[in-house]
């Protein structure tokens, strides 16, 4: 390998888009329809949107869920923030707020949504977090990607896309409702970090008084 490749294999890549709207709204529809098939029309489901953007898309899948059976599915949002087990190893984060819809969750098939499934350790949460609230008749997942590189055996039952990544890189998911864009993107983890360490390296043009 001569230095040129060692260096463009070591250069981070800017992240690319592999989802536009399009597309995140066609997964939204495939993922509704497949609930409604799986769950026997979806009469005891409840879908509980895990913060931030899992309950972004909770709400939309809620939309699509209404037009396709033309019943109102019970629709709430979980915070998972004090059963991370990252506590300890991260700054500390703002409380969200954790609304369980009337009627509650025993007996009834939950249906946590989340933007992507890396480790599983964020579900793994979202689950002690669901043992605190009630007894569900069972509980599944919907991603909207599923990056793999799990830690615990953890799998998504509804899966927007499955996109093969390298531990190096991240997956950003954009939403209009918070991010002004729906889109996803995939990039090398460190490529902002070296971008800014770049322009910082560089030598400053003379300041010239005003």
């Amino acid at each position: 390998m001569t230095a040129r490749q060692e260096h463009q294999d070591s250069t981070p890549r800017p992240p690319h888009q592999v989802l536009d709207g399009s597309d995140i709204a066609r997964v939204i529809t495939r993922i509704a329809h497949e609930i409604v098939e799986r769950a026997k029309g979806a009469e005891d489901v409840v879908l509980l949107g895990i913060h931030t953007r899992g309950v972004h898309l909770a709400r939309r899948l809620h939309d699509r869920l209404a037009q396709i059976t033309g019943r109102e599915i019970p629709l709430g949002t979980l915070d998972i923030t004090m059963y991370r087990d990252d506590l300890r190893l991260k700054p500390a984060r703002a409380l969200e707020h954790t609304e369980i819809p009337p009627g509650g969750i025993d007996g009834r098939l939950v249906i946590l949504v989340d933007d992507v499934l890396f480790s599983g350790r964020t579900i793994r949460a979202a689950l002690d977090a669901l043992s605190d609230i009630g007894r569900p008749r069972a509980v599944q997942l919907a991603v909207l990607v599923d990056r793999g590189h799990r830690e615990l055996p953890i799998r998504a039952d509804y899966v927007g896309k499955n996109l093969p990544t390298s531990l190096r890189e991240a997956v950003q998911v954009r939403l209009a409702d918070s991010d002004g864009v729906d889109a996803v993107l995939v990039g090398d983890r460190d490529h902002a970090a070296r971008s800014t360490q770049a322009m910082a390296a560089e030598p400053s043009e003379p300041h010239l008084p005003e």
